[in-house]
């Protein structure tokens, strides 16, 4: 299955990882000082909900389209649920870009070269946003601590290769140990709860005092499609949980889908 951006752009999975993006960077701007936004695997920042990859997969019907309604909740579903109104769907890089101040900064990386050069166009509105065509595990490195000393990481590969849970796992530990205040968002697909499992342990390693696990699955599994996927939050920030929370009861049942949170270390 291929993971890439575009082919699950706004499916459920997309909808509950944007949303605790959203949560994060609302967060952050609570304070007057600045922060840094650092996107390992940015994509391509828009996507067409029409087009040829996302109608390859259809999953956007059974995502962001069945929130058109949804009205009240937390500040982070109303703000997200906004941003994502727009003709294009907003990826990460974008939503960040949108919630930056004249004080924030954004790192975009993306690796292939047509993604990052659309990436590139998609941001050109926004001054604070810089877009880097390389690696992203091997440029996190270089990019961490950030001089802001407040940020959000995301790491949200598409794991297209068999070595993607090991790579991911080893730059999450190799950042933190260079920059153990940030907030990071780490993405992963549920295919085998095993695999999930051991990748969750080795993120682990990286020694964070506060790591929150959340996965999101279908209520009914559909053959060839994703159908589970987790996040896992480093240093998550106060009110996180039970922001996600109050939120997520608001749209998992339109989205057919069941959440669980668990504490892998520390507690709320």
């Amino acid at each position: 299955m291929n993971y890439r951006h575009a082919y699950h752009a706004g499916n459920f999975a997309d909808v509950v990882k944007h949303l605790a993006v959203v949560g994060v960077l609302q967060h952050l701007r609570k304070k007057a000082a600045a922060f840094a936004v650092i996107d390992s695997h940015a994509g391509c920042g828009a996507y067409n909900l029409s087009g040829l990859e996302a109608s390859r997969t259809g999953e956007a019907a059974e995502g962001i389209a069945r929130l058109t309604n949804v009205s009240g909740g937390p500040a982070a579903l109303t703000s997200y649920l906004e941003l994502a109104k727009g003709a294009r769907y907003p990826g990460s890089p974008l939503l960040a870009a949108q919630l930056l101040r004249p004080q924030d900064r954004l790192v975009a990386i993306e690796k292939h070269p047509e993604d990052a050069a659309t990436l590139a166009a998609t941001l050109r509105p926004y001054p604070k946003a810089r877009v880097e065509e390389a690696d992203g595990y091997r440029r996190l490195l270089g990019l961490v601590p950030p001089p802001e000393r407040r940020g959000l990481i995301l790491i949200d590969p598409s794991y297209e290769s068999p070595d993607e849970f090991r790579e991911a796992a080893s730059a999450v530990a190799a950042a933190y140990r260079r920059f153990a205040t940030g907030i990071y968002l780490i993405w992963f697909p549920i295919k085998s709860t095993a695999e999930a499992n051991s990748f969750c342990g080795e993120v682990l390693t990286a020694g964070a005092a506060k790591v929150l696990r959340l996965d999101i699955s279908r209520c009914q599994m559909v053959a060839g499609k994703l159908n589970a996927a987790g996040l896992l939050v480093l240093n998550p920030p106060w009110q996180f949980e039970p922001d996600m929370r109050a939120s997520l009861d608001l749209i998992l049942p339109r989205l057919e889908c069941e959440a669980r949170f668990d504490w892998l270390a520390g507690s709320p």
